[in-house]
C-alpha cells in the first residue's frame, strides 16, 4: 500500500522515516516533503499542505491507500473531510473535531462540559477588557491566542505588566495574525509538564509512550515560548498511576465527549499536561496531531510497526488491531535536541550552509544510534544543505536510558554547525535530576 504523509517539517520526517520501515508499505509519498526526506519518501514539493485539490488529485493519481496528515492547519481547514468524501482512508480528525486545537475557547468549554480537569480561564475579544482584567486579578497568568499559532501563541506571564504586553502583542499588533483576535487568559498551573499520546478510531484507543517537550527558548525554561527546542521519552513524571489517571480523567472522557457531540475523533490525540505535586493531571492544551519535536523522540524509541495502527484508526478497526497483538513497544529512551536559527522564534536568517551532514542529510559520521530529522532545510545550489526555517534540525538519539541517549545526541550536535546555530543544553535534564 502507498502512504501519503502531508507536511514538510521534522515531525513529518519522523513519521515518514518510521512508516517507511513497514513491510506492508510499498512506498511513502510526502507532500510537499523536503530534501531531507528523500531517502525515505518520494516528495512532491509543488503540492502545498493547504491545496486540498492538489492533494486529492495526488491521491487519485498515485492510488494512495492511507493519508497521514502531519500539521494542524490543514486539519482545521478540513482536509480529512475532503479526502474521506472522496473515499480515501485518512489518519487525522475532521475539521469539527480539530477545533480542540483550533480554538482554545472551544477546548476550554468542551472540557468544562465533560468534567476534564484544566486551569480556570476567561476568554476576551476586546483588548481593553482583557488588560483591565489581568491588572484587577494580579499575579501570574498564561495568555494564549485563541487560534492556531504554530505552537508559539502562548505567553507565560509573571506579572500583570507582562500579561498586558502579551495581550497587546497578540490582539493589537497581531503577531500571530487572526489567531490572536481573541485570547484566553488562564490561571498559571504549578507542576511538571508532559506530553501524552493516544491513537483512536473514535471509540477505541491505543496509548503511546509519554514524552516531555521543552518549549522555552533558553536553558532553565527561560525565554520565549517556541514550537519546541527538544524532547525526550519516556517522561518519568508519567508513572503507572499518573498514566491511569490521565487515561481515566482526560483521554477517555475526551474521546467519549467528542463522539457524544457528533464529532467522533479519528487520529492521534496529543494532550499537553501539567502534573501537580499530588500526581493529578490537568490539561494545558489539546493538540490534534503528533507533537513536534516529541514525535522525533517517540519514533526513534518505538519498536514495531506504526503503520497498522494508523490504518486501523483510519478504518475504525483499532479494537481488532489491538486484539491481534499488533502495536508498538518502547525500548530504552530517545532524546531529540533541536538546532535552531539565530533569532528564532522571531526573525531569523535563511540560506546558511549546514556543515556536518552527508549527501543524504544524515550525520556525516555514520552512527546507527543517531537520526537527523530535517525541520527547516533545503538543498543548497552548490550541494549539501542550507537553512530555510527557524527550527532547522532535530538531532535525535536512542540509548538504553535517558542519560545515554542524551550523551549521544549532544555528541552528534557538536559535529553539525551553521552560522548562528542555537540549541538548548539542558534537554532531558529534569529526568536526570529526579
Amino acid at each position: 500500500m502507498k502512504v501519503l504523509v502531508v507536511g514538510s517539517g521534522g515531525r513529518e520526517h519522523a513519521l515518514v522515516w518510521k512508516i517507511a520501515q513497514s513491510s506492508e508499505v510499498t512506498e511513502v509519498l510526502a507532500a510537499p516533503g523536503s530534501a531531507g526526506m528523500e531517502g525515505s519518501a518520494r516528495c512532491f514539493p509543488d503540492v502545498s499542505v493547504g491545496d486540498q485539490d492538489a492533494i486529492a488529485s495526488l491521491c487519485r493519481d498515485e492510488a494512495v491507500g492511507l493519508v497521514v496528515v502531519g500539521p494542524e492547519d490543514p486539519l482545521a481547514a478540513g482536509i480529512s473531510d475532503r479526502l474521506r468524501d472522496e473515499g480515501f482512508a485518512v489518519f487525522g480528525p475532521s475539521a469539527a473535531a480539530a477545533q480542540l486545537e483550533g480554538s482554545k475557547a472551544f477546548a476550554k468549554a468542551f472540557m468544562e462540559r465533560h468534567g476534564i480537569p484544566t486551569a480556570a480561564h476567561r476568554r476576551f475579544d476586546v483588548l481593553d477588557e482583557a488588560v483591565a482584567w489581568v491588572h484587577e486579578r494580579g499575579g501570574r497568568c498564561v495568555v494564549k491566542a485563541d487560534g492556531l499559532a504554530a505552537g508559539k501563541g502562548v505567553a507565560m506571564c509573571e506579572t500583570p505588566a507582562q500579561a498586558e504586553s502579551a495581550l497587546r502583542e497578540m490582539m493589537l499588533d497581531r503577531r500571530f495574525g487572526d489567531a490572536g483576535a481573541s485570547v484566553v487568559v488562564e490561571d498559571w498551573l504549578e507542576g511538571e509538564e508532559a506530553s501524552y499520546y493516544a491513537i483512536t478510531d473514535g471509540e477505541h484507543i491505543v496509548t503511546l509512550a509519554a514524552a516531555q517537550d521543552h518549549k522555552r527558548a533558553l536553558d532553565g525554561d527561560r525565554g520565549e515560548n517556541t514550537g519546541g527546542m527538544g524532547a525526550y521519552s519516556p517522561a518519568p513524571v508519567i508513572d503507572a498511576e499518573v498514566e491511569r489517571r490521565t487515561v481515566e480523567r482526560v483521554v477517555e472522557p475526551a474521546i467519549r465527549g467528542m463522539a457524544a457531540e457528533g464529532m467522533p475523533y479519528v487520529g492521534v490525540l496529543f494532550v499537553g499536561l501539567m502534573i501537580d505535586a499530588q500526581g493529578d493531571p490537568y490539561v494545558v492544551e489539546f493538540n490534534v496531531r503528533f507533537g513536534d519535536p516529541e514525535t522525533q523522540a517517540l519514533m526513534v524509541q518505538a519498536e514495531g510497526d506504526l503503520f497498522p495502527l494508523l490504518l486501523a484508526a483510519a478504518n475504525g478497526t483499532l479494537a481488532a488491531q489491538e486484539a491481534s497483538g499488533g502495536g508498538l513497544s518502547w525500548r530504552g529512551a530517545a532524546v531529540c535536541v533541536v538546532m535552531a536559527s539565530d533569532g528564532y522564534p522571531r526573525d531569523y536568517p535563511k540560506g546558511l550552509a549546514i556543515h556536518g551532514l552527508a549527501a543524504d542529510g544524515a550525520l556525516e559520521r555514520s552512527d546507527d544510534a543517531v537520526v537527523v530529522f530535517h525541520a527547516g532545510t533545503r538543498r543548497a545550489q552548490g550541494g549539501g544543505f542550507e537553512t530555510s526555517g527557524g527550527r532547522v534540525l532535530g538531532v535525535t538519539a536512542r540509548g538504553a536510558n535517558v542519560q545515554e541517549a542524551r550523551d549521544v545526541a549532544y555528541k552528534a550536535i557538536a559535529e553539525i554547525s551553521f552560522e548562528g546555530a542555537q540549541h538548548r543544553r539542558d534537554i532531558a535534564a529534569r529526568a536526570l535530576d529526579r
